[in-house]
């Protein structure tokens, strides 16, 4: 029998590489469903990979991407996830090849390196305190001149927080392979994908913490449904809606309205994603009728300096999946059509949406975190973290046992064996099997 201690030292197979990997860029529960591993034991393969990492550095050396290439991998796979497509073991590994080719003499590529490289440059999606992080040099620049333009138009035009406001999308796909065919249903409905989205749902926050209403943009010809919540508007297009389009709408039906109840008297600005979002001629016209001052994010900079990236969207989403959860056997069952399932999704919407309502606390802190507006001296990743946490506990989602504690920003992640434990943090290992401890457990899986 092998020591339990060099057990838990030793390089983890390929297999178990990938599933890690897949971890990082999606979920650990995602990489759970898709190959079928208990979320606590892909999290131990995790801390496993540190241990090794740490006891033969010298294994870690050879032919990688630079670290100016490295950073421009980690721009791409920031931009990619802004725009909600898929960042994975094949796109990762293609782009990665695709920079490499520049380097004299090329340079290997493997699973060991990829999951050093997302825990590097903090590109895992479990992380609660993303906005402590800092981001690739070249668009850490564009991050901090674009904070110090915002703050500085707030207070030269005396912009008031119900006029500073915050809108993204969220894009949803539904599979409907999946949904009918005999296997797990969960995976159905994602948050990221390639093609045309099933519906989009156009959300806007407020710096004095109110929540306007949710356009929702469904693709399609579906009946009207029987009931469309207070706090949602629909709109249905037999081919969808491009990203101008889309826009348009929200500017007409949303923000149109909300600066003719204020009377138009006050300047506005909104804070906006450059890639989802096509600023056109008609789009442009209604912001400057209102007199609202297009904050357009660089690419790349959201998930540090987007109000709704600080903690809504990722709780939102995280409601809807949980939803969707409890509901997909059955919805599958029954047969379920595509207008009755925008008749649940608008219902779910709508009662998440009650919820944010009664949290303007939480959302002005959002733009605080996001520096937006400008803030007492602090932490801001510990205050995202509590953000988080408090926006769960409103949704109740439960404590997530992907909820990450980081280092602080000047932490070296390859130096502290801890960061793996943090990273995917979760309940004792050793209550997984009563009895048995965490060495008798590794031993197991070898």
């Amino acid at each position: 029998q092998k020591d339990p201690e060099a057990a838990k030292k030793e390089q983890l197979s390929v297999k178990k590489l990938r599933v890690v990997l897949f971890a990082l860029c999606s979920s650990t529960e995602q990489a759970a469903q898709h190959f079928r591993n208990p979320p606590r034991r892909i999290q131990r393969w995790l801390r496993r990979f540190q241990a090794f990492q740490d006891d033969r550095p010298e294994l870690s050396e050879g032919k990688y991407l630079s670290l100016e290439a490295e950073e421009k991998l980690a721009e791409w796979v920031l931009t990619q996830r802004e725009q909600q497509l898929p960042v994975n073991e094949e796109t990762l590994f293609q782009k990665a090849t695709k920079i490499g080719r520049s380097l004299e003499g090329g340079f290997q590529i493997s699973y060991e390196w990829a999951v050093r490289f997302m825990l590097r440059h903090h590109l895992s999606t479990h992380t609660r305190r993303g906005v402590a992080h800092p981001l690739p040099k070249e668009i850490q620049g564009n991050a901090g001149a674009f904070i110090e333009f915002v703050q500085r138009q707030i207070h030269a035009q005396d912009l008031p927080p119900s006029m500073i406001a915050a809108v993204d999308e969220i894009s949803l796909f539904l599979d409907a392979e999946i949904l009918g065919g005999d296997g797990r249903k969960e995976s159905a409905l994602q948050t990221v994908g390639n093609g045309e989205p099933w519906c989009e749902l156009v959300l806007t926050v407020l710096a004095d913490g109110s929540v306007l209403p949710a356009l929702v943009i469904s693709r399609g010809h579906l009946a009207r449904p029987a009931a469309v919540p207070a706090r949602v508007l629909l709109e249905s297009k037999e081919n969808g809606c491009g990203d101008d389009e889309i826009m348009e709408l929200w500017a007409a039906r949303v923000w149109r309205k909300h600066t003719e109840c204020r009377g138009g008297s006050s300047k506005g600005m909104l804070v906006l994603d450059c890639h989802r979002t096509h600023l056109s001629e008609e789009v442009l016209a209604v912001l400057s009728a209102a007199g609202t001052l297009p904050a357009v994010i660089p690419a790349g900079c959201s998930s540090r300096i987007q109000p709704l990236d600080v903690c809504v969207k990722r709780s939102l989403k995280n409601f809807l999946h949980k939803k969707w959860k409890e509901r997909s056997e059955e919805l599958s069952d029954c047969g379920c059509d595509s207008s009755a399932l925008l008749q649940l999704l608008l219902g779910w919407l709508g009662e998440a949406l009650e919820i944010l309502g009664n949290c303007p606390e939480l959302i002005r802190r959002s733009f605080l975190v996001a520096s937006v507006l400008p803030g007492p001296a602090g932490n801001n990743g510990d205050e995202q973290e509590e953000l988080i946490g408090a926006m769960e506990e409103r949704l109740k989602l439960g404590k997530s046992r992907e909820s990450s504690p980081e280092l602080a920003e000047n932490d070296d992640p390859e130096a502290d064996p801890e960061i793996l434990q943090r990273l995917f943090e979760g309940e004792s290992e050793a209550e997984s099997f009563y009895g048995f401890e965490e060495a008798d457990l590794e031993l197991m899986e070898i």
